[in-house]
Parts: C-alpha cells; sequence; structure tokens
C-alpha cells in the first residue's frame, strides 16, 4: 500500500462507527502504517488530518500499545495540532495514556511515557486550557493534570488559577468539569 492509498482510506473515513472499524481493523493488522499516519496527524493544513486523529483515537482507544514505538513523535509534536477537530482526539488519547500511567495497577504505560513525555503531555494540556478550545479537550486536558499534578507539585497551583479565573465564563460543560477537578484537589490536600 502506498502512502496515495492512506490518504484514500482516511478520506473515506467520517464519524460514523462503521467507516472507523474498518480502518481500525485495517491498522491493526498493519501498525507499520501508524508512523505515517501520525505524519498525516501533525499536517494542519492537509484536509484529512482531523480524519487521521480520529482514527488515531479510535485505534489508540482499543490498543495502547500500537503507540509505543512512536511515542517520541507523539509527544514531540503535541504543540503543533491547532484543527478543533483534531486536537480533541490528540487531548483523548493524552488523557488514555496519563490515565493508564498513574493507575495502581502495573501496566505497559508505566514502562513507556517516560518523563520527558509527561511534561511534553503537561505543556500541550495547559496550552489546551489557555487558548481558545472547545470545552472537550480542555476538560481532558484538567484530568489530565489533575493526574500529572501527583508527579509534579507546581501543576495543582497553577491549574486551580486557571480554573478559578475561566470558571465564571466557562460554558456549563466546563463548568462542570471544573468542579469535579476542585472536588478532587479538594480531598487531596486534605
Amino acid at each position: 500500500m502506498s502512502q496515495k492509498n492512506l490518504y484514500e482510506i482516511l478520506d473515506y473515513v467520517d464519524h460514523s462507527r462503521a467507516k472507523r472499524k474498518t480502518v481500525v481493523a485495517f491498522l491493526r493488522q498493519n501498525p507499520s502504517w501508524i508512523p505515517k499516519l501520525l505524519e498525516i496527524a501533525y499536517e494542519n493544513q492537509s484536509p484529512v488530518s482531523s480524519r487521521a486523529c480520529w482514527v488515531l483515537d479510535f485505534t489508540l482507544k482499543t490498543d495502547i500499545e500500537l503507540l509505543f514505538p512512536y511515542i517520541k513523535v507523539f509527544t514531540d509534536n503535541l504543540g503543533s495540532v491547532h484543527l478543533d477537530s483534531s486536537v480533541r482526539p490528540i487531548a483523548k488519547i493524552c488523557e488514555h495514556l496519563i490515565i493508564a500511567y498513574f493507575a495502581k495497577e502495573k501496566n505497559a504505560v508505566q514502562e513507556v511515557l517516560k518523563k520527558t513525555h509527561r511534561e511534553k503531555i503537561t505543556t500541550a494540556c495547559f496550552d489546551w486550557l489557555i487558548s481558545e478550545q472547545k470545552v472537550a479537550p480542555q476538560a481532558y486536558a484538567m484530568i489530565c493534570l489533575l493526574h500529572l499534578g501527583e508527579e509534579f507539585d507546581w501543576i495543582h497551583p497553577e491549574l486551580l488559577l486557571i480554573l478559578e479565573k475561566n470558571y465564571h465564563t466557562g460554558s456549563a460543560a466546563y463548568k462542570a468539569r471544573s468542579r469535579q477537578v476542585f472536588a478532587k484537589l479538594k480531598r487531596t490536600r486534605s
């Protein structure tokens, strides 16, 4: 299969589960295409970059280990994603990684996600929180930062400042997620 074929496959993808499942099945059978998919995902000018992000999210939700050989590429390029329809799935992948990393049960993410990767996710999450983003990536960022604050002690105070500043102008969904984060932060401080 050529790069052109991958673009054709991504052109085929939309929000329907059936089409995404078809592409996910292809990627699970052909994981060597993941680096190319990441490359397309980070091409902000490409009309299919958002579709590449959707496919990555849908694929990695069921098999996060497919990302492991390319975790550096993934985290190094987080800051280059700007399209709303791309930021959401990328932020969601970050949330999957961080939740798995901070899980009590031993898992493979804990072996692969190094401090430098976590630092890059931290930076991206703060960028998503302070920039003009939709609520979903901001909600994923809040959860990531909540967990990352267990490791990096400066995160929770910064997160609190941002949430308090934006709370009154945030949407109902933003406020709801903020309240959840506030409650968890208060419990950890007690």
